[in-house]
């Protein structure tokens, strides 16, 4: 069994959804991360999404768009991803890591040196929002000979007819964008989450993770009532733009208060 399907069961076990946390690798240095992720881990985050930043980060609003701005600025490129996440699968070795990000970066150098380059450092997934599932053979065969899950995006104008494509070739778990919009502060309604997720639960046995406008502890609580998993991403990348390399210490208070919300969603009360 891989980490993410050995983590999504474990949680499964535990009557409650996983925590995905993400946060822009390089923000607001390339050495201030490590600390940024072993903080995402002690307040209780089960998987790790690490943003590679790139120039044109069309799916992200305005909270990642800066951190992407700001990872650059300080100089952050492939080679540091890449040593962040070695460091990290050796602290960290049954924590899932995803890198998140773009074409350009992942395909600059071929689409099989980046998967090898993932499996040496010890990734465990590849979210590329740029390439879709039609066009999969620019990435995904590459990755899943490497041992990397191609993890899919579904979205709500997601229909039956193209939803077969999203599936095949897609591993790890499923990330159901909840809006039709960028990453920030919308969200969408409560109902239209629990339909989307029967849905989509209803053609996969991969675990649904849903994001976009996940942003309180509440917020969580409710999508972890119906969902595998509860991606988290803005708001903690706000806490990093407003404390720097400080951050660690409130982004593990603030984790440590969704992830107790996810502990207690399924709960039913006396």
């Amino acid at each position: 069994m891989t980490r993410l399907a050995d983590t999504f069961a474990r949680a499964a076990a535990e009557n409650r959804a996983a925590l995905v946390a993400f946060v822009t690798a390089g923000d607001p240095t390339p050495a201030a991360t490590p600390a940024i992720l072993d903080a995402l881990v002690a307040g209780g985050a089960d998987v790790i999404e690490l943003g590679m930043p790139f120039t044109d980060p069309m799916a992200d609003g305005p909270a990642i768009q800066a951190a992407n701005i700001r990872s650059l600025a300080a100089g952050t490129r492939t080679a540091h991803i890449l040593a962040i996440a070695t460091e990290f699968r050796a602290r960290h070795p049954h924590v899932p890591l995803v890198l998140m990000g773009y074409a350009n970066p992942m395909l600059r150098r071929g689409s099989d040196w980046f998967g090898q380059a993932c499996a040496a450092a010890g990734v465990d997934g590849v979210i590329c929002v740029d390439i879709p599932a039609e066009e999969d053979e620019a990435l995904g065969s590459s990755l899943r000979a490497h041992g990397v899950a191609p993890i899919r995006l579904a979205t709500p104008t997601t229909d039956a007819r193209r939803l077969p494509a999203v599936l095949e070739g897609a591993g790890g778990f499923l990330y159901y964008v909840s809006v039709a919009g960028i990453t920030g502060l919308q969200q969408a309604a409560q109902a239209s989450i629990e339909d989307a997720v029967a849905r989509l639960k209803g053609q996969t046995d991969l675990p649904v993770a849903v994001g976009f406008g996940i942003r309180t502890p509440d917020q969580a609580a409710a999508v972890a009532r119906v969902a595998d998993g509860v991606v988290v991403g803005s708001a903690i990348v706000d806490l990093v733009a407003r404390h720097g390399a400080d951050a660690p210490a409130p982004v593990t208070a603030y984790i440590t208060s969704l992830a107790d919300a996810l502990a207690s969603a399924r709960k039913v009360s006396a």
